[in-house]
């Protein structure tokens, strides 16, 4: 059985690249696309924590699975409200580099 803490480390890279993602790019298509590489970094821990614990004290064996299932189903959502408002973006502006769009501004 491969250690929790491989895991972890998986995870916590993955997280990085991410967040590194959100923070360096400007197309909002790959800022969404980290933001996706961000929620799955903490499935995989979750799911890495419930199968190392399994079952032990008040956290019982699926609740990292359910837990999961609950972000992959919020992310999925999110992914189509995103490319929904980027689309509208593109069709407005004809561009999705988030520095050239300032709809909020006055």
């Amino acid at each position: 059985m491969v250690d929790l803490l491989w895991f972890q480390l998986l995870s916590a890279v993955l997280f990085v690249i991410g967040f590194y993602g959100v923070m360096a790019r400007r197309s909002a298509v790959l800022i969404v696309m980290s933001i996706e590489l961000m929620l799955n970094a903490v499935n995989i821990n979750l799911i890495a924590a419930a199968s190392h614990m399994e079952g032990t004290g008040s956290f019982s064996n699926f609740d990292g699975q359910l837990i999961a299932i609950f972000i992959i189903t919020v992310a999925a959502a999110e992914v189509g409200l995103a490319l929904a408002i980027i689309l509208r973006m593109f069709r407005n502006r004809s561009t999705v580099n988030v520095d050239e769009i300032n709809l909020m501004k006055w």
